[in-house]
């Protein structure tokens, strides 16, 4: 499981650290009871020296007299010496089980030797009686060595020890079982975010159409948890790969489309120019020279223009940079709606100003030329004889405006969405021309990517007896752009 590497280090962590805290608090506990034991039993040895010494007072033995152990309310294994003046034992005695006082020997005499009689307590290990804490004390020329058994102390700080450690072997168990089964749960989200992302990795996107991708489940995309927020980015992603590889697809379909009809384009004046040249190398009578000549040429400059215009896109595509001056929509307008009115005297020309601020912009005035050209023409060729086309300039603070209206018959509906594609046409249901004169479809194309380049956006709006297409620029006082062009 993707997980397993990371649960481990968990469960790693937090039992290191319930092991540290289990041992620092079974440290200090001992620490604490090893202290209070071992100060009762020390009160208890200095307790014990003192009414020895009383009971010497009260007897009128000699100097070896230990003759109090005899008295009652002495514990078994306790020692009594008594001391001279340099603080060597002269006698020693300890009661044993039945309470009966019994001589040491020798080696345990040895064992008390050099105890100083200021109440101080000592610790000395008894060959034959264990370890024993010791104090020796000197009153009214009666010194006197008392000693009380630590094996009881010793014993119940062992057994406290053995407590202390089972108790905290079980306790580390039974955290080590609860905080598994809690890892595993709150984890299971992150092996499912995995699963999802080996489900998309092992999709095809290099090749075909690329949708349906695996998602993170809902109830694993909650944004407050971390297992959560990792699932909802993981999505948010496989959401922008899938959009990403979409977009490329339509762009490659889009691309072979476009070469499919550039060769289109390119071979039916080709086919015309070998088809005249032919029949001009063979000096037949069917078809005058002039005539063909005529038809070579008019061939070869539409095949010209459909190069250029196909030169002008890939440039524009490229991002080339184009020329940047201050150019005025009005004056743009006017000079394209002359041009236009002297190629075609069938329509009716007009042309509206309506001006809140200078409409000037920055940028390449030629293209910025063709672009109202490209629109006149349009409606030109795509209107009856007769229909009135009226340009319109707009200028505020905020943009400058380029309207070209007309009255024909409109857009069909099915065809809206892909006007400023390459190589749209409507021939069937609003050219009035065919052939030549028809165009190449690619000049509302040419006007979107010209207007993109200038920061611009380019609109249309259809409908019977009114078609309206809008291009909406940044004016040259200020620095403001407008939002990308969409499509």
């Amino acid at each position: 499981m993707p997980g397993h590497s990371l649960r481990t280090r968990l469960l790693l962590s937090i039992s290191l650290t319930l092991a540290v805290v289990c041992a620092a608090m079974a440290l200090t506990t001992i620490y604490a009871q090893r202290a209070y034991l071992l100060g009762n039993l020390d009160q208890r040895v200095s307790d014990a020296a003192e009414r020895s010494q009383g009971g010497l007072q009260r007897r009128t033995g000699d100097a070896t007299d230990l003759g109090f152990l005899n008295e009652r309310g002495q514990p078994a294994g306790t020692i009594a010496a008594r001391l001279d003046a340099e603080d060597d034992v002269v006698a020693a005695e300890y009661v044993d089980q039945d309470a009966v006082p019994q001589p040491l020997t020798t080696a345990q005499v040895a064992a008390l030797d050099g105890i100083p009689t200021d109440g101080s307590l000592h610790t000395r290990a008894v060959p034959g009686l264990g370890t024993y804490r010791v104090t020796a004390i000197d009153g009214e020329g009666l010194p006197v060595l008392v000693g009380l058994p630590m094996d009881d102390v010793q014993d119940m700080i062992n057994g406290l020890v053995a407590v202390e450690a089972g108790v905290a072997a079980a306790g580390l168990a039974v955290a080590g079982c609860v905080c598994a089964i809690v890892i595993r749960r709150k984890l299971r989200p992150l092996s499912r975010v995995a699963a999802t992302a080996v489900g998309v990795s092992r999709a095809p996107l290099g090749h075909g159409k690329v949708t349906g991708l695996l998602r993170v489940p809902e109830r694993d995309t909650d944004s407050r948890t971390e297992a959560g927020q990792v699932g909802a980015a993981l999505n948010r992603m496989i959401d922008h790969v899938e959009s990403s590889l979409a977009e490329r697809q339509r762009t490659e379909e889009r691309m072979r489309r476009f070469l499919a009809d550039a060769s289109h384009e390119l071979r039916t004046p080709l086919a015309s120019i070998v088809n005249y040249a032919a029949l001009m190398d063979r000096g037949t009578d069917k078809i005058e020279p002039a005539l063909a000549w005529r038809r070579v040429s008019a061939e070869s400059v539409r095949m010209t223009a459909l190069v250029e215009d196909l030169l002008l896109l890939a440039r524009l595509d490229e991002g080339r940079p184009l020329k940047q001056t201050e150019v005025d929509l009005t004056t743009l307008v006017a000079e394209a709606m002359w041009d236009a009115r002297a190629g075609s005297s069938e329509h009716e020309w007009q042309i509206e100003v309506f001006l809140d601020a200078p409409a000037v912009v920055i940028g390449d005035a030629a293209r910025l030329h063709q672009v109202v050209a490209n629109l006149l023409a349009n409606a030109r060729t795509h209107t009856p004889p007769g229909t009135t086309v009226t340009a319109t300039v707009e200028a505020t603070e905020r943009s400058c405006v380029v309207r070209v209206r007309d009255d024909g018959p409109g857009i069909p509906p099915d065809l809206l969405p892909t006007v400023f594609e390459r190589f749209t046409r409507a021939d069937t249901s609003r050219s009035r021309t065919t052939g030549a004169e028809g165009g190449t479809g690619l000049g509302l194309a040419i006007v979107t990517a010209i207007t993109s380049a200038h920061d611009g956006r380019i609109s249309v709006e259809s409908e019977p007896c009114r078609t309206v297409f809008t291009i909406e620029l940044p004016p040259a006082a200020t620095s403001e752009t407008l939002p990308p062009q969409e499509g």
